[in-house]
């Protein structure tokens, strides 16, 4: 699967999944969902995360914190801790609680509020990945390009899934003159962009 995932970690992958998978077949109310990423997206962003410079590492739409279990491989193979971004109380909930039953909470913490108030407060990112509502990927993507060290990485998940909803936002980011990006077709589709130097 990759390495230093746990047990527990697994089990909270699994059941996450199958939340995640009800979810999307029974009704539940878009909000309500966990739209979390595919664990292959995960997988990629660990690896990405965990190669990226020296730093800070960023993540905006924590949901129940699935994606942040993967990352926390990252922090625990590079040193450091991922600081992940949500405002919905019942989200940050289920995060708490996937946090506690992983034993992550050492690696992975929890931001709550406004992301783009959250990453003003920031420098020094090495790697941001981007999971947010679709009105504000780009304002968080210009947020996070600015305070990119160079070769840091920035990350955009459902690029090419809900691309009907985001007209020009990707061009806008890849078309910044800091960057150099690609849409990397897995999952719902990534956006990866690395900060020139």
């Amino acid at each position: 699967m990759f390495a230093g995932i746990s047990e527990a970690m697994a089990a909270r992958m699994r059941e996450l999944e199958a939340i995640d998978a009800a979810d999307r077949g029974d009704g539940t109310p878009h909000a309500k969902r966990l739209r979390q990423v595919s664990p292959d997206t995960g997988r990629f962003l660990a690896i990405l995360a965990a190669a990226a410079p020296a730093g800070k590492l960023v993540e905006v739409g924590t949901s129940a914190g699935y994606s942040a279990l993967w990352l926390s491989l990252a922090c625990r193979a590079r040193g450091g801790e991922l600081a992940t971004i949500d405002r919905d109380p019942d989200k940050m909930a289920l995060a708490e609680e996937t946090l506690r039953r992983t034993g992550t909470a050492d690696v992975v913490r929890l931001v709550r509020g406004d992301a783009l108030e959250a990453l003003a407060a920031m420098d020094s990112l090495a790697f941001a990945f981007i999971d947010a509502n679709r009105d504000v990927l780009l304002a968080c993507a210009r947020c996070v390009t600015d305070r990119l060290v160079p070769g840091g990485i920035l990350t955009a998940d459902n690029v090419i899934s809900h691309a009907h909803e985001i007209p020009g936002v990707v061009e806008a980011i890849l078309g910044d003159p800091r960057l150099d990006g690609v849409v990397v077709p897995i999952g719902s589709g990534v956006l990866l962009a690395r900060r020139r130097a």
